[in-house]
């Protein structure tokens, strides 16, 4: 009977001392591939899922005699080499109170990754696992460690010898500063810069779709003040002027939404956000808005009016009772073609996400962003007579119309600039089209202080001697605004301009320009540097995998400038927050650079060609292939887009968009340096 009951106490004891074990953390193993060939880099993810109120210590912090950090340990095999070190996914810092240092620990989910290169079809990943968990609650803290294996097929035929041991295993590359090794079957394949979803900074406004809307709203209104949108109103006054109803006038402000509703609907997830690019930076369209800005400002300049045929106009005047939707249908549609170069990127966004499977909520923002954006154009199409109340008869009238007529004819030179940067046709270099504006500009001053006449200069008015305080006033702005574009010639910055004019390195004379420029130091000598630059002497690559190859090599980390030729607020970054002192000193000493132009047209050789994974069309030149990279790893098309990258391709920190605060840009900078020394150093 006693043993009986000692045998009792002894089961219960030992089911109490069972039910006492801990197991705080439960994992998951899992490859970022199910198949795979020899020769590819893929990734082994490591991810627990850690109970309330415990958490788990990461692999890397400065703490070395504090808790057991987190480690996997791969059983050597010659199938695979490792590639870089575990990379912990956002840990958050924490000061341990009972080791008495900084740690860095996970709370309910933690994630691990180990990058490898596959070297046999063979392949074994086997090992076991070490780690740490612990809580405040009790103060209680469980080591812990089991085995681990991955299942992954491998394609690729693999020689083996009488022995079963794999022989002709090609030698992987390994760059002697790093010890990162480079693909032996592939050097040239990269998969592009890898974004950490938690990187991407959310506005809290835009959280909600109430908050999107407000922000595509505020987008619309800030289009209007961009150069290819502002002059097109007072075009709009003089279509509707003395034949617009107000029932026109609302039907085009309709249409103007309309359009740009159609566009998130049907353009993005037919033809992808690369259409944006091409409308704002192909020779053809830009040509065309080249052409449609010289033939309106000639016309305000009175050289000839643009009157439709008289056919045209009596079925307009007979379709005046049903509103002329005709007209008015192709004036909205002109003005959403012309505009679109700048609005492009403004909206690019909004057509990724449409692209990437969200369909309602891009529509909604589209017409949030066209709703801004048509406001003031339907105002001015519904009150026409604003303009009318100026004096007729060569007055006010005729004088703003021949000013609008000059500020017309130079900003069209901004769509022939981008058409030549884009394609390098070398016609349009900075100082001549300076030279354009001092001159368009002078002329400009003369004619506002009655210097000569202009066709449409009739009545007293032009008879009149007497100059206007007013016209005094303006013409003080003309020459002063010359005066100030003087220096330009011979390299002034104009950073006012920046957007506006051709890049710096178009200019042909610079003396502000040293001989060597800003040189940060190069491992070879850059592709494509015969044709595309840096600012302010900045030394670097153009080439994405080229860029990288070198970071690893000065061990520093890679940053990537995601440009364009057309791109207006790109040249504003570089001119008013790249040239500060502190953010040149940065960029120059502690990153090696690449500029990747997304609207280059420069085509490549058919051995480079590729097709994408995200819209399946080949990728043929520059452009389209930095585009693609921007757009398949980091699910963005905007420019700028500036993005800091370390030697397993893995970004550091959260991406930097435009920004003309450079002091904020230098801490974007150092931040990502920061970070670079505690994961590669």
């Amino acid at each position: 009977m006693k043993k009986s009951i000692l045998l009792i106490l002894l089961f219960f004891a030992f089911f109490q001392i069972r039910a006492q074990i801990l197991t705080p953390a439960k994992w998951t193993y899992e490859p970022s591939v199910k198949e795979a060939k020899t020769g590819d880099e893929i990734e082994l993810i490591f991810k627990a899922t850690i109970d309330k109120a415990w958490y788990l210590y990461s692999s890397e912090f400065p703490c070395e005699d504090g808790p057991i950090k987190t480690s996997f340990n791969l059983i050597p095999h010659a199938s695979f080499q490792l590639v870089g070190s575990l990379m912990p996914i956002n840990p958050v810092d924490k000061y341990d109170d009972i080791f008495e240092c900084d740690v860095k620990i996970f709370k309910k989910t933690a994630e691990f990754r180990q990058k490898i290169k596959i070297l046999s079809s063979a392949l074994s990943l086997k090992g076991e696992s070490d780690y740490q968990v612990c809580t405040e609650t009790t103060g209680q803290c469980v080591p812990g460690g089991e085995e681990f294996s991955f299942n992954i097929k491998v394609s690729g035929a693999t020689i083996r010898d009488q022995n079963n041991v794999d022989i002709n295993l090609p030698k992987p590359q390994t760059d002697s500063t790093q010890g990162i090794a480079t693909n032996p079957f592939n050097p040239s394949e990269t998969k592009g810069p890898i974004l950490d979803s938690t990187l991407v900074q959310e506005d809290p406004a835009g959280k909600s779709l109430l908050g999107f809307l407000l922000i595509s709203f505020l987008a619309g209104l800030a289009a209007l003040i961009t150069p290819c949108v502002f002059p097109m109103i007072p075009m709009t006054v003089s279509f509707f002027t003395g034949r617009g109803t107000k029932f026109q006038a609302l039907m085009y402000g309709f249409f103007i939404i309309l359009i740009y509703s159609l566009i998130g609907a049907a353009l993005a997830p037919l033809m992808g956000p690369e259409t944006a690019n091409h409308l704002s930076t192909e020779w053809i369209p830009n040509l065309i808005f080249f052409l449609v800005f010289i033939i309106f400002g000639l016309s305000f300049l009175g050289l000839f009016e643009i009157t439709l045929p008289g056919s045209i106009i009596n079925k307009v005047d007979q379709q005046a009772e049903k509103g002329g939707l005709a007209g008015v249908f192709f004036m909205a549609f002109t003005l959403v073609l012309v505009s679109f170069s700048c609005t492009g990127p403004i909206v690019g966004s909004i057509l990724v996400s449409s692209a990437g499977g969200e369909f309602i909520k891009p529509i909604l923002g589209m017409f949030a962003f066209a709703l801004a954006f048509a406001i003031p154009f339907t105002l001015f199409a519904f009150f026409p007579n604003w303009l009318k109340s100026l004096p007729k008869s060569g007055g006010w009238l005729n004088t703003v119309k021949v000013v609008l007529g000059f500020v017309e004819i130079a900003l069209a030179f901004k769509f022939l600039s981008i058409a030549d940067q884009a394609f390098h046709w070398g016609i349009l270099d900075r100082e001549i089209n300076i030279a354009i504006w001092i001159v368009i500009v002078v002329l400009i001053g003369i004619y506002l202080m009655k210097g000569f006449r202009m066709p449409g200069d009739t009545g007293k008015d032009a008879e009149d001697k007497t100059i206007s305080v007013l016209r005094i006033s303006l013409a003080m702005i003309a020459f002063v605004f010359a005066v100030y574009l003087v220096p330009g010639m011979w390299g002034a910055p104009l950073k006012a301009l920046a957007g506006y004019l051709p890049p710096m390195y178009t200019h042909d004379f610079n003396i502000n320009a040293s001989p060597d420029g800003k040189s940060n130091s190069l491992c070879n000598e850059p592709k494509y540097a015969d044709f595309l630059h840096l600012p302010h002497g900045l030394s670097g690559y153009f080439d994405y995998e080229e860029a990288l190859a070198c970071a690893r090599q000065q061990n520093k980390p890679l940053f990537i400038d995601f440009t364009g030729h057309g791109c207006t607020n790109c040249r504003e970054m570089e001119a008013n927050v790249w040239s500060d002192p502190q953010v040149l000193q940065r960029l120059t000493d502690d990153f090696v650079v690449v500029a990747l132009y997304v609207d280059d047209k420069t085509q490549l050789p058919e051995s480079e060609w590729y097709t994408s994974t995200y819209d399946n069309k080949v990728k043929k030149t520059i452009g389209k292939q930095n585009a693609d990279l921007q757009i398949t790893n980091l699910n963005n098309n905007a420019q700028p887009f500036y993005v800091l990258v370390g030697n397993d391709e893995r970004v550091l920190i959260s991406p930097y968009g435009y920004n003309l605060n450079a002091e904020k840009f230098a801490q974007f900078l150092d931040a990502g340096k920061g970070k670079y020394k505690e994961l590669y150093r």
